[in-house]
Order: structure tokens, then sequence, then C-alpha cells
């Protein structure tokens, strides 16, 4: 992991939920090195203690060093004791969030603080956009979902394309983003946990101005340079709601992802018929249980060596509305695990200081076009077109 920039903490106070995990060590490490003194917590105190203890060296300073507190992230109550008052930041890595996540944000609606999490699942993402931001906007919490590779530079990579069109006198209707791994790839434990559930979960897209059920069938071809052109598959992402926030004539936004490289056509099928599995009256005690099962396998994934081998590549194609491009954006950064700590950490600091509005939000529409460029930019992630 990078070390990012120290920050300057104050009065600000970190609880990161899921330490022990897989991305909750990595985010645990980043945000150490960056001086945030953070509040490791979850349910075994003894893999706590060995977890600051490995990370104290790490701190700029004796008053830096991370503490612990020992909390079920199944219940909302033992959640809600780890949360002071609204200037804290909830950071929930515990996945799969369909499963385990909804405890957290009851907790940081109620006590109307700063949230974020890892998550990846549309259903989960969609709930928090959907049921808890509205209850969020009368508690003063502030909720921003899935602040990792997926979906950040996504709406990063949306928003710029947008942005330069609008400076060549265009109006961008629609968006399409591209999620991509250039180099060795391998998913975590959490990873796999979550994409069980999801393949077997309702999609959804925005499409001619609303959000509709369901994802357009096949692929779509994406131009990542270098004269190479990736397929990759439909799913649902947090674009769908905080792209039209940024861009207010955006009527229909894609995103899609490619990580299955030349499988991506027979993963498309797969995705396809396993959504129409999910409208089968009964298949949610089924989807339940496999995400139960593979949840207990939690904490592993790449080592340090096998993520740099792997970089994030995620591009944005914009086109008005009789389907003229006008422009593509192509970001890369480092690998999916790495940018995902490293943005939890900047997220955190930045929704305790940048005086975010209550309810739910995107990235962009959270803080700013800017502010996200360059807080992505000195993480490494940077636009290459």
């Amino acid at each position: 992991v990078r070390t990012p920039r120290q920050a300057s903490v104050g009065s600000m106070r970190i609880v990161l939920l899921g330490a022990t995990g897989y991305t909750g060590r990595l985010a645990a490490e980043t945000m150490v090195r960056a001086g945030l003194a953070p509040t490791l917590a979850g349910r075994r105190h003894d893999d706590l203690v060995r977890l600051a203890d490995r990370l104290a060296p790490l701190a700029p300073s004796p008053q830096t060093e991370p503490g612990i507190a020992v909390a079920d992230a199944t219940d909302s109550a033992s959640v809600r004791t780890l949360l002071h008052d609204g200037d804290d930041v909830l950071v929930s890595t515990v996945g799969p969030f369909m499963e385990l996540g909804t405890a957290a944000v009851a907790a940081a609606v109620d006590a109307g603080a700063g949230y974020l999490d890892s998550a990846g699942e549309p259903p989960f993402i969609r709930s928090i956009f959907q049921e808890w931001g509205p209850r969020a906007e009368e508690t003063g919490a502030r909720l921003i979902p899935a602040f990792g590779y997926d979906y950040v530079p996504g709406n990063l990579a949306g928003a710029i394309v947008c942005a330069r069109a609008r400076e060549t006198g265009h109006t961008p209707t629609r968006v399409d983003v591209g999620y991509f791994v250039d180099g060795e790839f391998g998913l975590s434990s959490g990873t796999k946990a979550s994409a069980a559930g999801v393949m077997l979960s309702p999609s959804f897209g925005f499409r001619q101005g609303q959000l509709l059920k369901g994802n357009p069938s096949g692929t779509r071809s994406f131009d990542v340079g270098r004269n190479r052109s990736w397929k990759a598959m439909p799913v649902a992402g947090s674009e769908h709601f905080g792209l039209p926030r940024v861009e207010s004539d955006l009527t229909d936004v894609g995103v899609w992802l490619g990580w299955a490289g030349r499988w991506t056509p027979a993963a498309a099928v797969a995705g396809q018929v396993a959504g129409s599995l999910a409208a089968i009256p009964g298949i949610d005690s089924g989807v339940t249980a496999l995400r139960r099962r593979l949840a207990k396998t939690t904490g592993q994934g790449p080592d340090s060596a096998a993520r740099g081998r792997a970089r994030t590549l995620v591009v944005a194609e914009a086109t008005d509305a009789v389907g003229r491009p006008l422009g593509t954006v192509c970001l890369t950064g480092p690998s999916p695990y790495d940018l995902t700590a490293e943005l939890l950490a900047w997220g955190a600091v930045s929704l305790a200081t940048k005086g975010v509005s209550p309810g739910a939000h995107g990235p962009v529409d959270a803080f700013g076009l800017d502010v996200v460029e360059r807080g992505c930019a000195d993480m490494g992630l940077i636009a290459i077109t």
C-alpha cells in the first residue's frame, strides 16, 4: 500500500468497521500511515489487538496510533456505541454487504454521522440511495456508498468526460463506463462472497431518464489504449445515481465490467441467466444461504506482490442525443484493492472536513469534481486521455 500524504486530523474521529478483514486491513494500514488514528472495530478482541500492535509502528507519532473497539457488525445497537456524535465517520468494510452491511448504515443514520463503505453490491447500493438517503436527510447523516475501485473511478471518469464535452459546447446525454484490470488480478474472499450474491440479485440501470429494472443483454467493447479493445458486460453501479446529479442532461448511464477478459461474453450470458433466476419466488433464501456459506471464509486476498502486478483501468465514453461520440476519458491507477484502501482513507478525511450535505451521495456530487480529481491524482489515479 502506498503511503499517502499525512492528514491533519484535528478532532476528527474515524471508526473502521471490519478492520481485520482483507480490505479492512489494507484500509487500516493506509489510515495509520496517514496519521488518522482510526479506531479499529470488529468482533474479535484478540484479532484487533494483534492488528493494532502491528500497525502502531507505522503511525507518524504515538498520538496517531490506532485504537480498538469490539462491536458486532450485524447489530445496529452494537455499532451505534462506536459513534459518539455526528462529526464521527464510520467506514464499513464488512462484506458481503447484503448480508452484513445494513446495521452499520442504520447506526450511522441514527447518529447523524458520516458513512463510507467498500460495497460493490448493486442491491445494497440502491438501498442506501433510495431507502436510507431520505432518513439521513432527517438526521444529518452523510452517506457515500461504494467508495472504492467500484465505483469511484467510473463516477470520476464519467464526470470528467461530461465536463470536457460541455467545454466544447456539446451536451452529453449518455455516458458508458467500463471497468477493467490491466495485468494479473486475484479476488479476495470477500469479493467472491459478494459476487455470488450479486449474480442472483435483481439488477437495474438508468435509461430514458429513469432508474429501471434490469440491464441490457450482451457485451460492449471499449478502446482501452495501445490499440486494444476489450469487452465488458453490463452491471449496476453507483454511477446510475451519482452521474445524473452531476450532469442533469444525462438520460442514459451504462456501467460495464470487463474483469473476465476473453471469457466476458460467456460471463454475460451467465449473468443474464442468473438475473432471470432472481425473479423466481423463494430464490432469496437460497442466495442468502450461499452468501453465508462463502462469508465464512474471510480475510484472504492477493498479497502485495500480486497486487503490484495489477493496475486499475477505467474508461468513460460520452455521446449526445443522436449518438455522436463526444469524447473518451481513460483513468489508470493502483491495483483495485490498494486503490480502495486509499480512497477510503481519503474519503474519510474529506467527509469529515468538506461540509457534505445530509443524505446519500455519489463521490462527485458529494465533494465536487475538482476535489475528487485532485484527491485521486494524489493517490495515483490519473487520466491518460
